[in-house]
Parts: C-alpha cells; sequence; structure tokens
C-alpha cells in the first residue's frame, strides 16, 4: 500500500495541479505539496472551514454529508474532498487543468486514499 507521501507526489506531479494537501479537520498539514509558492500549513489551516461552511449548507438544504467541494475561481479551482472522518484532501489546479479527469480519479480511488490516511 503507498504512503500518505506516495499519494502527495503523484497528485501534485498531474499536469495542472499546483498544490495537495491533506489536512486534518483540526485545520493540521498531514502532508502536502506544491508547484509553486502556495504555502501547504495555510492552506491546510483555512480548509475546514470551507467545508464545515459547506456541511452547514449540505444540512440546511438537507443534502446528507459533504463528499466533495468543486470551488471555481477566477484563476483555477479547488477541490475539497473528505477523506474519512478525520482528514480532508484539497488540490488547487490552474484553469487549464483537466479538472473532469481529476474528479473521476478521485472519486474512484476515495476509499483507497482513506484507507491511506
Amino acid at each position: 500500500m503507498p504512503a500518505i507521501g506516495d499519494l502527495i507526489k503523484v497528485l501534485t506531479a498531474r499536469e495542472g495541479v499546483e498544490a495537495t494537501v491533506l489536512v486534518g479537520r483540526d485545520g493540521l498539514l498531514i502532508d502536502g505539496r506544491s508547484a509553486g509558492d502556495l504555502d501547504p500549513e495555510r492552506l491546510a489551516a483555512l480548509t475546514p472551514n470551507v467545508m464545515a461552511a459547506a456541511d452547514g449548507l449540505a444540512e440546511a438544504a438537507a443534502r446528507g454529508s459533504t463528499i466533495s467541494l468543486v470551488i471555481e475561481y477566477e484563476r483555477g479551482t479547488a477541490i475539497v474532498m473528505s477523506v474519512g472522518s478525520d482528514a480532508l484532501l484539497l488540490v488547487l489546479v490552474r484553469n487549464d487543468a483537466d479538472v473532469s479527469g481529476l474528479l473521476y480519479e478521485l472519486r474512484r480511488h476515495r476509499a483507497n486514499i482513506a484507507a491511506i490516511v
């Protein structure tokens, strides 16, 4: 079974990915890598708040638990995925990245990712 560091390395090496961060729901960085000057610790600290807001919306809209978020920004996309009860995975991608292919792979391997964590 691959290690967490291997997972982060493979995801960050994917075309168009600028950062990959595995974070505890408490905001503490488990592991992270960025292709540029993005700070994985800062990203980790902010990610649980984004998921908490989505969880609040899900509750108000009677949608069940939040599994993943896709947030489109002016200069790229953020994917936040729940990987087990204690961790979140954040992947930041450029506008020219294949987001649909990445989402498919993340969804397909979500249980395997959670098992690594």
